[in-house]
């Protein structure tokens, strides 16, 4: 028997003494928060499964798991614009006295209302509380981004060389971590137009210098394509003399063919996915690679692209309800479970100006828990749905922080006090989600 094996033994062991003595006939419960009910071969790592149509990711021990968690559960949590002042650090600094006894508390707070999992950018400290958590490695910007570029020339050899040092910076020590779910690789990264430029990647690269690798990618995709100048000049509408002309004039972007668009972006996303899981994998061959947090949807040949190369694909989604298609869409061209990664809403009793930020504001406390309770509802009818995680754990400064946003997302308030109608909610609905899941999968099946 390995080290391995006989550790996860003894945590089974012990999660299964840890509330009294059981009867006989009573399954062991998992340490690690996944379904007492439904077993699994257990591998020490959690992983995923597709058993009767419904997807699950499978904790350590074998149990299957759902990964219901809360983004930024930081000590420090959100300073104030243009300041170091962090509001809510200086609260929980005089409540607890430092981060080790915040991190105890605030972890077993989080579990007691029924979260099983630590989110994104929260603080080490909360990694080392037995419970399961996320690391985003932030791949992209590892990377400097020249003026006007909103996306990191994948093809230039400096990105893969600095994905493979912060993977072995961040993935290396946490490799041998039975606790960790997996990895993000970046978060809501710009794949096509959208709210921060409507450029497409195809005129994005070309706009880069000439010696760029990435600019010299795009015109090895155009050459490819198009025999000569004067064919790209009849489907473009333009009046180029030479490739290495094209996107140095005004002509850019006048008619560019979808299709080139689209088959130019598959290639980036290839690169991108390629490189990333690469480095992970380098360092650490244990754990699962959980996409890069898409923000509100995904372009269809970034979905084709990305299938070989993560375990789940990875969503930030702020709506009053849950994407139906749209996350049926996802799992039908990338074959994987989804997350959704970050969701939440926003009160106006708060007393925060809630000016700045995703998401819907509704009116009251209760309010908000009536809303997460009929997302996550509609989440657990989708077999492919294997987790959902609430941004944020702490509210965010009545002045704003890093970039404006002033809102209303905590469970709980500056002063570190719980919504109370929130996590009321929540534990409820956090309780239930196996049997919810189980049922909507049956109900999936039966249709």
């Amino acid at each position: 028997m390995t080290l391995r094996v006989i550790v996860v033994s003894v945590l089974c062991l012990l999660g299964s003494v840890a509330g009294g003595r059981l009867r006989a006939e009573e399954p062991p419960a998992s340490p690690y928060g996944g379904w007492k009910e439904a077993k699994s071969p257990a591998t020490g790592w959690f992983r995923t499964a597709q058993e009767d149509d419904r997807w699950w990711l499978v904790d350590p021990a074998g149990h299957k798991f759902l990964s219901v968690g809360v983004n930024h559960v930081s000590y420090t949590a959100d300073t104030i614009q243009d300041t170091n002042r962090s509001p809510y650090r200086e609260a929980v600094s005089q409540k607890y006295g430092g981060s080790q006894k915040w991190g105890e508390e605030a972890v077993k707070r989080l579990r007691g209302w029924g979260f099983n999992t630590i989110g994104a950018w929260s603080d080490p400290v909360t990694w080392r509380q037995r419970t399961p958590y996320t690391v985003i490695l932030d791949f992209a910007r590892q990377v400097r981004w020249r003026e006007g570029q909103s996306f990191p020339d994948v093809f230039a050899p400096i990105f893969e060389q600095s994905a493979r040092r912060a993977a072995q910076r961040a993935c290396r020590p946490l490799a041998g971590d039975p606790w960790l779910i997996g990895y993000f690789t970046d978060n809501e990264l710009h794949w096509g137009p959208d709210w921060r430029t409507g450029d497409s990647l195809l005129v994005e690269f070309l706009r880069l210098p000439d010696r760029s690798p990435g600019r010299q990618a795009v015109l090895r995709f155009l050459r490819g394509r198009y025999l000569t100048i004067d064919e790209l000049n009849e489907d473009w509408g333009t009046e180029y003399e030479s490739f290495q002309q094209i996107g140095r004039s005004p002509q850019a972007g006048a008619r560019i063919p979808q299709q080139d668009e689209d088959d130019f972006l598959r290639i980036v996303a290839d690169r991108y996915f390629t490189v990333t899981r690469e480095a992970i994998r380098s360092v650490d061959p244990n754990h699962l690679i959980l996409g890069c947090r898409f923000a509100g949807g995904v372009p269809k040949p970034v979905l084709q692209a990305m299938k070989d190369h993560v375990d789940v694909v990875s969503l930030n989604h702020y709506d009053l309800h849950a994407p139906k298609a749209l996350l049926r869409e996802i799992h039908q061209i990338a074959e994987r479970p989804v997350i959704i990664t970050e969701f939440s809403y926003r009160a106006r009793d708060s007393g925060l100006p809630n000016t700045k930020g995703a998401g819907a504001v509704v009116d009251t406390q209760q309010d908000r828990a009536e809303s997460f309770e009929r997302y996550v509802r509609e989440l657990a009818a989708l077999p492919m749905v294997v987790g959902y995680h609430w941004f944020e754990h702490a509210d965010e400064p009545a002045e704003g922080r890093f970039d404006g946003e002033d809102s209303n997302y905590g469970l709980v308030n500056i002063e570190d006090d719980p919504y109370q109608a929130l996590v009321e909610a929540m534990t409820k609905v956090n309780e239930a989600i196996y049997e919810a899941a189980a049922r909507g999968a049956a109900r999936a099946k039966g249709q």
